[in-house]
C-alpha cells in the first residue's frame, strides 16, 4: 500500500507544496470563511454587555459563560462529527448558533439582567461550530505521516490568527461605529453563511467512524494521557487571549481612546500570525515535545511583563512579543495530536484543545474583568502571567506523558483487526515511532523525538 502523500524527507516542507495537496483549496477557503466569525464572538459580547450594563465584570461573566459552554460542548460535537460526519453535524449547529446569538443580542438591547444574558449565553457558546478542528482533521486525513503535517498545523494557526486580526477589528468597528449589537448580528450571519458553504464541501471530509462491533466502546481521545497534558497547556494559552481582550479594552478606555482596542489586539494577533508563518517555514531539528516546552517558557516570560506597560506604544510592543511567543506552543501542540491520538478520535481531540483555549479564555475574562473593575487594567494583565506560569509548571512535571504512542498500539479503532493483511509493514527494531492511518494499521513514519 502506498501513501497518497509523499514523505520524502529531502523535500523541504513549505506552504506552496502544502496548498498543492489535492483537494486542499476546496476546504481551506470555505474553512476560513466559516471560522472568521469566531474571532468576533467574545469581543462582540464584551462590548455589547459592557455598553448595556456599564461593567466589565458583568460583560466578563457573560463572555465567560459563552466560553465555558463552548469548552464543555465542543468535545461532544467532536464525537458526533467523528461518528456521523462533518456536514451532518455542521448544518444544524450553524442554524442553532445563529438563532442563539441573535437572541442574546436582542436580550442585551432590551436591558435584560445579567443572569438572563448569562443564561442566553449557554446555547450561544454550546453551538459554536468547531470549524477549526474540522479543517485540521481534513489536513490530518490527507497528510497522514507526511512531513507536511507540521506545516499544515502552522498554516492553520496563521489562519486562526488572521481571523483574530480581522475579527476583533471588524467587531470593534461595528459595535462602536454602528450599533453595540452590530458585531453579534454580523457574527451570526457570517457563521450561518460560512458554515453552510463549508458543509457543502463533502469530498474532502474524513469518513465517519463506524460503530464498534460486539458492544465495544469507542475510545475517547481524553483517555490518552498526552492529550490531557496538552489541554492544560492550551488552557494557559486561552488565559492569555482572555486576559488580553479584557485588559486591552480597559486600557483603551483609560487612555480615552476606545477605538485603540482593536488596533492593540490586532498587533497582538499579528505577532502570533507572523510567528506562525515562520514556524511553518522552518525545518525543525528538535522534537515537538522540546519545542512545546521552549515555546511555553518564552510565552510565560513575555506574559509576565504586560502589567508594567504604561503607554500605548509600550503595550503594543509587549503585546506583539506575547503574540510571537504563542504561535510556537500552539502550533506544536496541535501537531502532536497526530502522534498521540489515533485517527478515529482525532476530531474529538482537536475539539478538546479548542475547548481548552475557550475555557482558559473564559476564566481569564472573569478574573481580568473583576480585577480591572476594581483596580484598573494593569491588574487584569496579571491573569495571563499567573495562568501561563501554572501551566508551564504542570507541563514540565508531566512532560513524559507527551511521548508518542507505541508503534503497534491500535486504540479506538472501530474496525476489527485483520487476521493476516498482506500490506503489513514490519517495522525495524530501531524505528523510533510510527504513524497510524485511518484504519488504525501501523506504517513507518520518520518522526523526530526528543
Amino acid at each position: 500500500m502506498t501513501s497518497a502523500v509523499t514523505t520524502d524527507k529531502s523535500a523541504r516542507p513549505g506552504y506552496g507544496q502544502l496548498l498543492r495537496t489535492p483537494g486542499a483549496l476546496g476546504f481551506v477557503l470555505p474553512g476560513f470563511a466559516a471560522r472568521l466569525p469566531f474571532g468576533m464572538l467574545t469581543i462582540s459580547i464584551l462590548l455589547l454587555v459592557q455598553h448595556a450594563t456599564g461593567s466589565y465584570g458583568s460583560a466578563g461573566i457573560v463572555a465567560a459563560v459563552t466560553g465555558v459552554s463552548m469548552a464543555l460542548f465542543a468535545p461532544v460535537m467532536g464525537k458526533l462529527i467523528d461518528r456521523h460526519g462533518q456536514s451532518a453535524v455542521l448544518v444544524p449547529v450553524a442554524l442553532a448558533h445563529a438563532t442563539a446569538v441573535s437572541s442574546l443580542a436582542a436580550l442585551a438591547l432590551l436591558g435584560a439582567p445579567v443572569w438572563a444574558l448569562a443564561l442566553a449565553a449557554v446555547p450561544a457558546g454550546a453551538s459554536v461550530p468547531q470549524v477549526g478542528p474540522m479543517v485540521r482533521s481534513r489536513w490530518a486525513a490527507r497528510l497522514e505521516g507526511s512531513p507536511l503535517l507540521p506545516t499544515a498545523a502552522a498554516f492553520e494557526s496563521v489562519t486562526d490568527e488572521f481571523t483574530f486580526v480581522v475579527g476583533p477589528v471588524l467587531a470593534t468597528a461595528l459595535c462602536t461605529g454602528i450599533n453595540p449589537a452590530a458585531g453579534l448580528v454580523t457574527e451570526a450571519a457570517l457563521t450561518l453563511i460560512g458554515g453552510l458553504v463549508f458543509a457543502a464541501q463533502r469530498s474532502s471530509q474524513p469518513k465517519p467512524v463506524a460503530r464498534p462491533a460486539h458492544g465495544e466502546k469507542h475510545a475517547s481521545a481524553l483517555s490518552f494521557h498526552g492529550l490531557r497534558v496538552l489541554i492544560v497547556a492550551f488552557v494557559g494559552i486561552g488565559a492569555v487571549f482572555g486576559g488580553m481582550q479584557v485588559s486591552l479594552a480597559a486600557f483603551s478606555e483609560e487612555i480615552g481612546n476606545p477605538g485603540a482596542n482593536g488596533l492593540l489586539y490586532g498587533v497582538f494577533a499579528a505577532g502570533n500570525m507572523i510567528a506562525g508563518i515562520a514556524c511553518g517555514a522552518i525545518a525543525w531539528k528538535i522534537g515537538p515535545r522540546r519545542r512545546l516546552i521552549l515555546g511555553y517558557v518564552g510565552l510565560t516570560a513575555a506574559a509576565s511583563v504586560l502589567w508594567a506597560a504604561d503607554s500605548m506604544i509600550l503595550l503594543g510592543a509587549l503585546g506583539l512579543v506575547v503574540g510571537l511567543c504563542i504561535a510556537p506552543a500552539l502550533i506544536t501542540g496541535y501537531t502532536m495530536v497526530e502522534q498521540l491520538i489515533p485517527a478515529t478520535s482525532r476530531t474529538e481531540a482537536f475539539t478538546w484543545l479548542t475547548g481548552a483555549v475557550a475555557f482558559g479564555q473564559a476564566g481569564a475574562v472573569i478574573l481580568a474583568g473583576r480585577l480591572t473593575d476594581a483596580h484598573g487594567s494593569s491588574y487584569g494583565f496579571l491573569v495571563p502571567m499567573v495562568a501561563t506560569a501554572l501551566a508551564l509548571t504542570i507541563l514540565l512535571v508531566l512532560r513524559a506523558k507527551l511521548a508518542p504512542r507505541a508503534p503497534s498500539r491500535v486504540v479506538g479503532s472501530s474496525q476489527p483487526a485483520a487476521p493476516a493483511a498482506p500490506t503489513v509493514v514490519r517495522a525495524a527494531p530501531e524505528a523510533p515511532s510510527t504513524g497510524v492511518n485511518e484504519r488504525g494499521l501501523g506504517h513507518r513514519v520518520p518522526v523526530t523525538v526528543d
